[in-house]
């Protein structure tokens, strides 16, 4: 009895010791499996499994993101450089001699200067026999007033861009999801039964799809409220600029200094 005890905890030993041997001849490959396996419904499965017209949605919807932050961070650059010139005005402008030392204080780039140059060459050529039939503040208004358009014509531009990719991303993204519906309703029909390795994979392109139109869409919308805000704020500034020029103007404020003032 007690020779054959030993001999069954050896052998029991030995079958302990060789099992993790025993496991990794049976399953010798479990680790590489799950090292190599790849989701099937990434965004690079889906270029790569998605037909031209899935790719097509793909590449449109980058364009419309694209655009969207180039216009984004265009305009916002426009916009602080518009509401910079106009406090640089205030500081300078208004402490000049005269309306023309006024003027060349300002930067040559700056959208007021040019302002108040048109408003200068309007009260100088109000003198010829066509304007003569209208008085000298109208006409000076509408002069600063074509300028200050011109003003906000070229901060308006680019918003469409905006509005158009925010309304139309998401139907972009739709059609792509009514596509990848598609192709899952086509693969049912050829398998002749509803399996989930046959509807997968075209209902998640579907949902990214939708995902991706919406991820266009909604910064789009969101940068044309900001943008239209900032356009509202920065043109205020610049028709209180306009009316306190169109002021100065109309009472005879000399528009170039006296030589005297100049050698002071």
């Amino acid at each position: 009895m007690k020779y054959r005890s030993l001999v069954w905890m050896a052998a029991a030993s030995w079958l302990l010791a060789s099992a993790p041997a025993v496991i990794a001849q049976t399953f010798p490959a479990t680790q590489g499996i799950q090292e190599t396996i790849e989701n099937p419904y990434s965004l690079s499965a889906l270029w790569q499994g998605g037909d031209y017209i899935a790719r097509g949605t793909i590449i449109v919807l980058l364009i419309m993101s694209m655009s969207t932050w180039y216009v984004m961070i265009t305009k916002f650059i426009e916009q602080a450089l518009l509401l910079r010139q106009a406090s640089a005005a205030n500081r300078s402008f208004w402490s000049a001699a005269s309306i023309r030392d006024g003027a060349s204080a300002l930067d040559e780039r700056s959208a007021l200067r040019h302002l108040v140059e048109d408003g200068l060459k309007a009260a100088a050529h109000h003198e010829g026999k066509l304007t003569e039939q209208i008085d000298r503040h109208t006409w000076i208004t509408m002069s600063l007033q074509r300028s200050v358009d011109a003003i906000g014509n070229r901060l308006q531009g680019g918003l469409a861009v905006l509005a158009t990719v925010g309304s139309t991303a998401p139907f972009v993204g739709l059609f792509g999801t009514v596509w990848g519906i598609y192709h899952a309703l086509t693969a049912i029909g050829i398998a002749g039964q509803a399996s989930i390795d046959k509807v997968a994979g075209p209902v998640g392109e579907a949902l990214i799809m939708t995902a991706i139109g919406l991820a266009v869409a909604v910064p789009a919308v969101l940068a044309y409220n900001w943008m239209v805000r900032r356009n509202k704020v920065a043109m205020d500034r610049v028709r209180n600029f306009s009316g306190d020029l169109l002021a100065l103007l109309v009472s005879g404020a000399p528009a170039n200094a006296s030589p005297a003032a100049r050698g002071s």
